[in-house]
This record gives structure tokens, sequence and C-alpha cells, in this order.
């Protein structure tokens, strides 16, 4: 756990997860988004993609993660997430999503640089976060 004390910008963490078809459903049942492209291999033959793509949001929480787990930790509170959704993700990829510390621009508050990348090293998502790092929570309302 890291707080705004020990954090510093250039500082990074990452967690690398392979995208599995059950996960895919359950995420489908989770959020209730059963768009075929992401269960229907049929329906995916006659897309763009060729084959099922998997919820960019289920990418997207792999850099909830490592925000929670790893930089700045747990009990981080998120205030904000960009995302831009750069290239699909398919079932049995490989993502690795790294968060690396842009700004700290208050005493209470850390921006974060967010990437997801698959295994072949391609941005899937690029974005930016805004978070309050652990030992801040009291400050919640400045």
């Amino acid at each position: 756990m890291n707080n705004v004390k020990t954090l510093k910008v250039g500082d990074k963490a990452t967690i690398s997860k392979k995208i599995l078809e059950a996960e895919v459903e359950m995420f489908a049942n989770i959020s209730g988004d059963f768009n075929p492209i992401h269960l229907n291999q049929d329906y995916a033959l006659k897309t763009i993609f060729k084959k099922r793509i998997a919820h960019g949001f289920h990418v997207g929480s792999l850099i909830s993660a490592v925000i929670g787990q790893k930089l700045p930790g747990n009990g981080t509170i998120y205030l904000s997430q960009k995302l831009q959704f750069v290239e699909p993700v398919y079932i049995d990829d490989v993502i690795t999503a790294i968060i690396e510390v842009k700004d700290i621009p208050k005493p209470n508050r850390v921006v974060l640089n967010t990437l997801c990348i698959n295994q072949k090293k391609q941005i899937v998502i690029i974005g930016e976060a805004y978070v309050i790092p652990p030992g801040n929570i009291k400050l919640i309302k400045d």
C-alpha cells in the first residue's frame, strides 16, 4: 500500500491475466450485457472482428485491480476514469494492465496513466484515472 507521502511520479505497477471464455460469460451475467459479439461465435463471424471479443469493461476492470491492490493499493478510492478502447480483446488473449503515477496535483489526489496491452504488445485500452490514495479518505470532499 502506498500513501501520498510515499508515491512519486513515475511509480508503476502491473498485473497480467488471460481472458477466459467462462469469465466473458460470467461478465455478461453480472453486467447484463448479452451483446452477441461477446457470446455467439456465428454472430461474431459476420462482424469486423471475425470472432468473439471480450467486454471492454471486463478488460478495463484489470486497471481497477492494479489500482486497488498495488498502486496506490488497498484503500484507494476511485474518483474518475477515462478509457479509450483502441483494439479488440479476444478470448484467450493475455492482457497486462499497467498503471503509472502521472501527477500528484494535491496532497490527497493522484493522477494515474492507465494502459492495457495484449500479448502482442498492442495497446488495447488507454486512459487516465483520478484517485484518492490510502490514508486520505477523510479528505474525500476536498
